[in-house]
């Protein structure tokens, strides 16, 4: 990287929305290493990084080569009966297209593979492109999907989901640990430094070195602009009313989430719907000596207390029970607070919503475990696994509710609250 993109000169002051409750507030000069708080709510704002993008660069390479090593070797070896099976990254979805499960497979290898590639190889291309004196525009695009992308790239949940099989297994069958697993390891551990360590304000500002005027509104009709913020790429700016893209990113930008409410009371019923089945079928089958026991959620997590594995059966119930209930209560709860104006708890409310947004990529820890089970576990006669049609159900639960997350809007509920005040005070008048 140049001397330039790795000085670090102090942010200088800008006016910034809050994404948690929307107010406007202008942000004073920051220096490396300082964050910046919502005055209202306390949710972070943004920060500046210490490292310099040279230094992100290099992780992120690292990290590309390692998801190129973990796609090419495999995970796991098993054996039992005189029999032997290897397990790589790409077992699992194979497993479940031979079992007439292709959507989940798809969603799988989306997630595992191809989400992390595109946001690396993203991020990696634009972090080398800076060096010029002007970048080109395109860069804006490519990192504004790279940073979409980062939700749905799941490679540390499917360390935890091969920590998990790797336990239910090696009392079953003999199990050994191969070259893809160590690269997955190091694979997650680059990926956690890489995020942190990533300047995203510092990119935004080299992506535009001219200083962007705001798209303001047209001369003689004042009265139609708007100050939206990007939700991608946070800039400011001011709009005439109507469908208007970021000057910076060229995102479409919204004073709010279009139809929040309405869309997210539409996917969490879905969702909730499919829980139903997620529950009452199994999601894996253990066939042994020509006998199926099948295995919901919950009697998967009895069997591991039965088995005295007290801290997988905590995880299994955390990421498969108590993550989906805690996203669907959690937003039911905040969508009738802000239907109702209700004014208490705004602050916390604003704090539950990115938790809940946060947490609920952790549920996809059961999908990966049943796909590496049965790809791991066919011999025959003698002991098979067999992914169920309950792990169908609940995947889409995980990804309702990822999307019913990302369809509410948190500045609505501040929202509700300052309008019911303005017709209390309209009707006392």
């Amino acid at each position: 990287m140049t001397q330039g993109i790795n000085v670090r000169q102090p942010v200088q002051p800008r006016l910034r929305e809050c994404g948690g409750c929307g107010l406007l507030q202008t942000v004073p000069s920051l220096r490396p290493g300082m964050m910046a708080q919502c005055v209202r709510c306390r949710m972070a704002l943004f920060s500046i990084k210490t490292h310099p993008l040279g230094h992100s660069g290099a992780l992120t390479l690292a990290a590309l080569v390692l998801l190129i090593v973990m796609c090419v070797t495999t995970l796991m070896s098993v054996q039992t009966a005189g029999i032997v099976l290897h397990a790589g990254l790409f077992s699992g979805p194979e497993e479940l297209v031979r079992r007439d499960m292709a959507v989940l497979a798809i969603v799988v290898v989306f997630v595992t593979v191809i989400a992390p590639a595109i946001k690396l190889a993203g991020t990696l291309y634009v972090l080398v492109r800076l060096n010029q004196a002007n970048p080109p525009r395109h860069l804006r695009s490519v990192f504004s999907l790279a940073e979409r992308l980062r939700a749905w790239s799941m490679i540390e949940v499917f360390v935890l989901g091969v920590f998990v099989a790797y336990v239910k297994l090696k009392d079953l069958v003999q199990i050994d640990l191969d070259v893809g697993v160590y690269a997955l390891l190091a694979l997650t551990f680059v990926i956690v430094w890489a995020d942190s360590a990533l300047d995203r304000e510092l990119i935004w500002n080299r992506l535009t070195p001219k200083p962007i005027v705001d798209a303001g509104p047209r001369p003689g009709n004042p009265g139609s602009a708007v100050t939206i913020g990007c939700e991608v790429c946070w800039l400011v700016s001011t709009f005439d009313k109507g469908k208007q893209h970021c000057p910076r990113c060229g995102h479409v930008v919204h004073p709010r989430k279009p139809e929040s409410v309405g869309r997210t009371w539409a996917l969490l019923i879905a969702a909730v719907v499919l829980y139903i089945p997620a529950n009452y079928y199994p999601v894996l089958t253990v066939m042994q000596l020509g006998s199926g026991t099948p295995s919901t959620i919950m009697s998967g997590v009895e069997e591991l207390l039965a088995a005295h594995m007290y801290p997988l059966a905590a995880l299994v119930f955390f990421a498969s029970v108590a993550v989906p209930m805690l996203k669907v209560f959690g937003l039911t709860f905040m969508l009738i607070a802000t239907q109702r104006g209700h004014a208490g708890w705004l602050r916390d409310r604003t704090h539950l919503y990115y938790v809940i947004h946060w947490i609920g990529r952790w549920s996809m820890v059961d999908i990966f475990m049943e796909a590496l089970l049965g790809a791991l576990v066919r011999f025959g006669s003698v002991i098979t696994i067999e992914p169920g049609i309950g792990a169908v159900a609940f995947c889409g639960v995980v990804i309702l509710t990822m999307f019913a997350a990302e369809t509410f809007d948190p500045r609505l509920m501040w929202d509700s609250v300052s309008s019911d005040a303005k017709r209390r005070r309209k009707g006392g008048s």
